[in-house]
Parts: structure tokens; sequence; C-alpha cells
């Protein structure tokens, strides 16, 4: 629900507030005033384009902002996986500001966004209907979406959408198979050439690491040998001196002599035995690879060079390391096996293509089935409002026929994301005429009222919790006006938040609320104001929209009648 609404320094209007209610507002004032100010604003805050006369003269910036309450849980979850900080309690504030070079910016609970995330979150929150602004109502790829949502059948959509996806897989991976045979001769020279490239390396995974390791140990063969004859002598036998194994011997054995006197002895004796184990395995590892002897180090060097650099090789062609070369011989191997295989893997997959096009056939077959019954249902009730709207020669029905066209690849095909439909809302507004799409009705005033009659059936399946409807009473009776008021206040009362800017008097009277534009000379200049009216300003701004020049005694009783009998209804 929009709650609040402020305005700076938009056109006229230097700075407005306007609070909003749930049920049905209307929005009226005299010719000029600024009541297409606030659509404006409006639409600023659903991603609309500014337009260079937006910003008030003597200005550089212009500001509208709003909080929205009571957001669905499902569209809260989406604002808060998309980032977007919602207040404590649960409202989002929303600003866009443009600049006098035309430049704008959004942001969503204090957070910079994108016009495309502002025009997706805010879009799903308030909706605007006017003779300038059906072009969604009108566009035929969106009526599906309408009758979808009317007709509740998102589980079967669902079913459907996984099985067209995998459908889709399967035909992409047929065509990725069915290059034709001098691509394929092509690649499968070039793969050939890459394995037997690859495997005349004979490639082990490591083996880079072990060469440079032993690399290493040749270069730094006469270091490794002073330093393993030092480690010897310290540890196990010395030419000068006693070595640490010879010095842990003689400990040992005074330390055993001295067990029948000192109880620790035998304890400490066995300690220095295991230190004794450890050096003389350490000695024993050290010599060890000292006299790892593989042959001449100048040739077991120039081995290792020219081994390393034939991996030095590979790894430029195929990857960085010795591990990814040889997943690139792997990925061509399997590559290669597509090709040389392809025929029979063709095969296969036509037979799951079949299959799967069975199965998306009845997927689809029961979408159309469902359709069809709720375009019935919709059309009836449709033409019903439109009855009650004084537009009883109407005729409005849901026309479903076969999808067919090209696809993304060219290829002709009856499967599309949503089906095997297309759904277009069609109607004649005067006998003996056929029906025809919605796009070719002249009147703006009979579209502003199909477009309500609509909304009327549709309203719990949108989902939208705020409509704002601008003079759709263009181009009508009293009597007709006050049908519209009462489809208006109805419609408020399912919940959703209705907002009317009308110059009907009999429109008018039907609201929960009214608020009164004016605009009127502060310091020279004009500016444009919002206030709400209470009893005895409603009676006075309904005269005025009754009456002429002068406003009688008879023209305020009539205009309390019609607040009274509004209030009844």
């Amino acid at each position: 629900m929009l709650d609040t609404l402020h305005i700076e320094n938009i056109a006229v209007v230097r700075e407005a507030d306007i609070t909003l209610g749930r049920g049905f507002t209307v929005l009226t004032g005299e010719t000029g005033a600024g009541k297409s100010i606030i659509i404006d604003a409006i639409n600023l805050l659903l991603g609309a384009r500014p337009q260079r006369d937006l910003i008030r003269s003597g200005e550089t910036t212009a500001v509208a902002s709003a909080v929205f309450t009571d957001i669905p849980e499902t569209l809260a979850a989406q604002m808060t996986d998309a980032g977007l900080r919602l207040d404590e309690d649960g409202g989002l504030f929303l600003q866009r500001a443009v600049q006098a070079d035309g430049k704008a910016s959004t942001r969503i609970g204090g957070r910079p966004v994108s016009v495309s995330t502002q025009k997706e979150f805010i879009g799903a929150l308030i909706a605007i209907h006017g003779q300038h602004d059906n072009q969604q109502f009108l566009r035929p790829e969106m009526h599906i979406r309408y009758l979808d949502d009317f007709a509740g059948i998102e589980a079967l959509l669902d079913e459907y959408t996984v099985l067209y996806h995998e459908y889709n897989e399967i035909r992409a991976k047929i065509r990725s198979l069915q290059k034709n045979e001098q691509e394929k001769a092509r690649m499968a020279e070039l793969l050939k050439y890459q394995i037997a490239d690859i495997d005349a390396g004979k490639l082990k995974p490591k083996e880079e690491e072990l060469l440079l390791a032993k690399r290493t140990k040749i270069r730094n063969a006469e270091k490794i040998a002073k330093q393993v004859k030092t480690i010897l002598h310290a540890l196990y036998r010395s030419e000068k001196g006693y070595s640490a194994m010879e010095q842990l011997d003689r400990a040992i054995t005074a330390l055993d002599g001295m067990s029948e006197i000192m109880p620790e002895a035998a304890a400490f004796s066995e300690k220095l035995s295991e230190f004794r184990y450890e050096i003389e395995d350490i000695a024993g590892t050290v010599q060890a690879y000292a006299e790892d002897d593989e042959g001449d180090p100048t040739v077991l060097l120039d081995k290792i060079e020219g081994r390393l650099e034939t991996i030095s090789k590979l790894k430029k062609k195929y990857g960085a390391t010795v591990e990814e070369v040889l997943a690139y011989r792997a990925k061509a191997f399997s590559d290669l096996d597509d090709i040389t295989l392809s025929d029979e893997k063709i095969a296969a997959l036509k037979e799951q293509l079949s299959q799967k096009e069975k199965e998306l056939t009845l997927s689809a077959e029961q979408l159309t089935a469902a359709r069809k019954a709720a375009g019935k249902t919709l059309s009836v009730r449709i033409m019903e409002e439109l009855r009650f709207l004084d537009m009883e020669k109407v005729r409005f029905e849901v026309g479903i026929t076969p999808l067919s066209g090209e696809n993304g690849d060219g290829e002709v095909t009856r499967f599309g994301t949503r089906g095997c439909d297309n759904v277009e809302f069609l109607i004649s507004t005067n006998p003996g005429e056929p029906l025809k799409p919605l796009d070719k009705i002249a009147s703006g005033g009979e579209l502003s009222r199909i477009m309500l009659a609509a909304k009327c059936v549709m309203a719990a399946s949108e989902q939208i919790s705020t409509m704002i409807f601008d003079e759709v009473d263009t181009g009508v009776s009293g009597k007709t006006s006050q049908k519209i008021g009462i489809k208006l206040k109805e419609l408020g009362k399912t919940g959703c938040q209705v907002i009317c800017v009308t110059h009907s008097a009999q429109i008018a009277a039907l609201a929960d609320a009214h608020l009164y534009i004016s605009k009127h000379e502060v310091d020279g200049r004009v500016e444009t104001s919002v206030k709400p009216l209470d009893e005895d300003g409603r009676i006075g701004e309904l005269s005025r929209i009754i009456g002429g020049i002068e406003i009688t005694d008879a023209i305020r009783a009539t205009a309390r009648e019609l607040l009274e009998n509004g209030r009844a209804l």
C-alpha cells in the first residue's frame, strides 16, 4: 500500500506531503491545479524517464519519494534477497531525484538501485491505469500472463517449464552433433593431433615436481655431500672425539650402573635408548640420500632438462599444469568420441526427444484446457462488469489459438515458454462488428471502462496492492460515472488500495477519502498544494464540480445527497 507520498520541486509543486489510506481515495481540483503532477510523480517512482520540463523553474533538483507498507510476504522476501532493506515495521522507503541535466538517481531503503530494479519491484506494488497508461493492458504478449494468473495454473506452468527446458537441452545436443561434415572432419583431425601430441609426452601426475626436486639435488651434490659428512660425524661416528651415538652409549651404560641406587635410572636409560634409535635412523636416512647414485650427474641432468622442456611445451599449448594438460586430453578424447559416434548418439537423442515431446505435448494440452475453461469464465465476468458500466452491447472474448512460429534457431515450433497457445483479448464495441484486438479500439473512454471491468474481475489474481485510475470517467454520462465509482469502491473493498483522479462528482462522492488539489500564489509564484477534505470540504468541492458560476443552496443539497448516498453503498 502507498502510505505517504512526498513531492518536491516538480512542476508548480514546491513541496507537498500526501498521506493515503486504505480503500478508495479520490483526487479532485480545478483544471490546471496540478492533478497530473501527482501522476507524474508516481510515474517517476515507477521508473519512468523524466521529462525535460519536470523540475520547477529556478530549482536544480526535483524529488519524489514514498513509503510503502503492508508489502506481500513473497515480494518482501524477494526484495530482501536482492539486498533491499525494509524498515523494522516491514515498510519500504523509495526516493527518486532528478537533476537539471536530466540525470536521475533512485534509492530504495537508502541503497542506490538501478532503474530496472526499481521497475521490477515497485511495478509489483503499484499500477497506474488511464487513457494513456493502458499500454501494458493492450500488449497481446501480456494477455497470456493475465489469463494464467486468473486461472491459477502456476503448478501446471511449473511442470511444463521443467519439461520445456529438458526438451530444449536435448535439441541443443542434437544440433551440436549435427554440425556439417566438413567441420566435423576438421575438428576430428585437430583433436586426434592434440591427443597424439599429449600422449607422446607420456605425462604423469606430479612428475614435474619430482623432476624439479631431483634437478635441485644434482645441482647441489657437492654441498649435500659436505653437509651429510658433517651430520654423520656429529651423530653417528667421528674420527675426532665422540659422536652423539657414542656419547649416548656411555651415558646409558652409566645409568645402568646406577639402577640399584637410583630409582629413576632405568627410566632415564630407556629414554636415552629411544633417542639413540632416532639418531641412528636420521643418520641412516641422510646417508642413504647422499649415496643415492643414479649414474653420471651430467648425463642425468641433461635427461631431466630435456624432460622438463617437453613438459613446458605441452603446458604452453594445453594448460598451466601437468594436471590441466591431462584434463585437456580427457576432454579432447570425449569430444572426439562425440564426433566419431555422433550418428549413434544422434539416434539415441532423437529417441529421447520423441519421448520428451510426448510428455511436453501432454503438459501443454493440460495448460490449453485450463486456459480455455478460465477464458470462458473471464469473458463472461468481464461482460457482466461491462453491462453494469453501460456497455451492454460490447462483446469481450479471450482468444486462444495454437502457437506457431520460429524459435531462436530459425526452426518452426509449436512450443513456447508458456505452452502451445497464443492468447489475445478481443472485443467488439458495436453490434454486428467482428471481434478485434483491444488496441484497435478508438475511444479512450471505452478502453478505460474495459480496463476497469477487467481489473475488477482480475484484482485478486493480480496481487497489486495499489491501483491508480487517471480520469477513467472521461467521456461518460453522470449515470455511468456513478457506476464507475461503485466499481472503484467495490475494488477498494477487496483489500486493494484504489486512487482515482476524477472530474466527476458522482465518483468523488463514493470515495472513502477525498483529497483536494489547488493552486495559489506565494511570493509572486504559483504553487500547488494537496489537502484532505472534511465533511464540509467535500460538500463544497462536490458543489463546485456540479455547479456553474454560482453555487446555490440547491446545488449544495445535491452534493450532500450524493455524499450520503455514496456512504450508504
